[in-house]
């Protein structure tokens, strides 16, 4: 049996349940896909589902191999898959519901797999599938944002943030951002008010009560129970954090979804693609880490304020 290395982990809970160790090296199904891993990532989602909060609603068997973006090279084409060959460079999404992406290879429908921005290596292509489809979801299929609109966005300096600013700001949008330490990125970012919620509620700053068409929750709790105050009537709050409950919206009529994204998703990341390589959205990378120190970067996720995306270099 071949083997691979790989972040597993044999039971939920803390970070020390992590382990980097040898696991089988996946086959491909029917139009199913191998790619050999050279970048991927941690996601608040994969600290959720190390931690057993997922495990009501997703049934892994354990051990599980953690991550859900990978960056690399077609290694290996299951029958019925015409898209693509081996030696092709593609980025993807896996690992939702099937063993993941932390490892030197993963099988992914090849449905959910797209051809890696040209304009990016592969350490910057890792950070967008999850976050990029996230942001897409929130704001384009589920919002449906348009030009002249005005969206909340909180958390705007993380993952899922800064791509979701820069989506909204080439749809048209006015962003309002969230975020405490990294005020002058979300500048950089093109946010057109940076709003330090440390220090400022932003439910009553610069008269937005009201006023929002769309709100995007990255936090949840009372960051999303305020949130329904600066919503239009009839405006969204979409979250990825927490289903939202319209309960507490005493004041705007809004309308509520939350984020999950169902494949096929490889249409997504080819337009997502597209953007990156006309210039209309740049991953931010703020530090790699190699696939044995994964563990690190599940601490520095859980500890808040990251910038943009962590990346865990595999191979390459």
């Amino acid at each position: 049996m071949s083997v691979m290395k790989a972040v597993c982990i044999h039971a939920y809970g803390g970070i020390k349940e992590l382990a980097y160790e040898e696991a089988p090296r996946p086959k491909p199904g029917d139009s199913e896909v191998v790619i050999r891993v050279l970048a991927t990532t941690v996601n608040p989602f994969d600290c959720a589902v190390r931690a057993g909060y997922l495990s009501a609603f997703l049934n892994y068997t354990l051990p599980v191999i953690l991550g859900t973006d990978a960056s690399g090279i077609i290694e290996e084409v299951g029958p019925g898959v015409t898209t693509f060959k081996r030696g092709d460079n593609v980025y993807a999404r896996g690992g939702v519901t099937r063993e993941g992406a932390n490892a030197e290879y993963v099988v992914v429908p090849a449905s959910d797999v797209a051809a890696k921005p040209r304009s990016l290596d592969h350490i910057h292509a890792a950070a967008l599938p999850h976050v990029s489809l996230t942001a897409w979801q929130a704001l384009i299929e589920l919002a449906d944002l348009t030009s002249g609109q005005t969206v909340l966005i909180h958390g705007a300096a993380g993952g899922v943030g800064h791509i979701a600013v820069q989506i909204a700001k080439w749809r048209g949008a006015k962003v309002i951002g969230t975020a405490s330490v990294n005020l002058d990125y979300l500048r950089e970012l093109g946010v057109d008010q940076a709003i330090d919620y440390s220090t400022t509620p932003f439910e009553t700053a610069n008269g937005y009560k009201g006023h929002v068409d769309v709100v995007l929750d990255t936090i949840g709790g009372d960051t999303q129970e305020r949130s329904w105050e600066v919503l239009k009537p009839g405006g969204i709050l979409v979250s990825t954090a927490q289903a939202p409950s319209q309960e507490t919206d005493t004041v705007s009529g809004g309308r509520q979804a939350m984020v999950f994204s169902t494949p096929p998703i490889g249409k997504t990341l080819t337009e997502v693609a597209t953007l990156v390589d006309s210039g209309k959205i740049k991953p931010h990378v703020s530090a790699v880490f190699p696939l044995a120190e994964t563990a690190k970067i599940h601490g520095m996720i859980e500890a808040k304020h990251t910038r943009g995306k962590i990346v865990v270099q595999v191979a390459g």
